[in-house]
């Protein structure tokens, strides 16, 4: 595969895993938080919009350094989760998981947040009027409204993760098979001088990145021109 060793090809895999993962996972439960930030008129809103906008400005590594405390065996999470006689999260995938989510926050909300407020709730309150159920207004009204935000939202945070580097580091390490990513490989390379693996695997990295991005202009114009019909 273009000249990657096992170890590559591995760590390319643990880098999918994470990022079709916690892209997901993600999705899932930061739809209900954009939803709100859309509709609330709390004043504090700016509050809660400027916590999600962090990671866009905050330094992996300082990100990375607090959730390793918080995930170890002597953080709150990692400390209850010792307690209960299961393992701490530090060096794991599913802290690795974790953290990517929290990174991927901003690129998840904002996206969802735009697309729920762009709907707007006239279509909505001809819904309710019909009777529809909760599920059936989310499913038949805002799913096909904003699907154009959920598009992004998953494309840029699946993105974001794959070039992750210095916070995934901090909490998971460098194990091969579980933590190891692709960036991480990369910088392993070119630390012992492996130019020519650290080229090859990059160049996996930017023409997947480049694919993703591309995807998404495609099918927003798609679903543009659909919308206009």
């Amino acid at each position: 595969m273009l000249g990657l060793t096992e170890a590559d090809v591995s760590a390319f895999w643990v880098t999918l895993k994470l990022a079709a993962v916690g892209t997901v996972i993600l999705i899932i439960l930061a739809a209900p938080l954009a939803w709100w930030l859309a509709h609330t008129r709390w004043k504090g809103k700016v509050i809660v919009e400027t916590l999600v906008a962090m990671p866009l400005v905050m330094p992996p590594t300082v990100m990375g350094f607090y959730l390793l405390l918080w995930l170890g065996p002597n953080g709150w999470l990692g400390g209850m989760l010792e307690s209960l006689g299961a393992r701490h999260l530090a060096f794991t995938f599913t802290g690795i998981v974790l953290g990517s989510m929290f990174f991927s926050l901003p690129f998840v909300v904002q996206p969802l947040q735009n697309a729920f407020s762009a709907a707007g709730a006239r279509a909505l309150e001809v819904a309710m009027t019909l009777r529809a159920s909760p599920w059936d207004r989310f499913f038949t009204v805002i799913l096909p409204l904003s699907r154009r935000g959920f598009l992004s939202a998953f494309v840029l945070s699946f993105a974001h993760t794959f070039g992750e580097f210095g916070m995934i580091l901090m909490i998971g390490g460098n194990i091969p098979g579980e933590t190891k990513v692709a960036s991480i490989a990369i910088y392993d390379h070119v630390e012992t001088m492996n130019y020519s693996a650290a080229h090859a695997l990059s160049l996996v990295l930017v023409g997947s990145s480049f694919c993703l991005l591309m995807l998404i202009y495609v099918l927003n114009r798609r679903f543009k021109v659909v919308g206009a019909l």
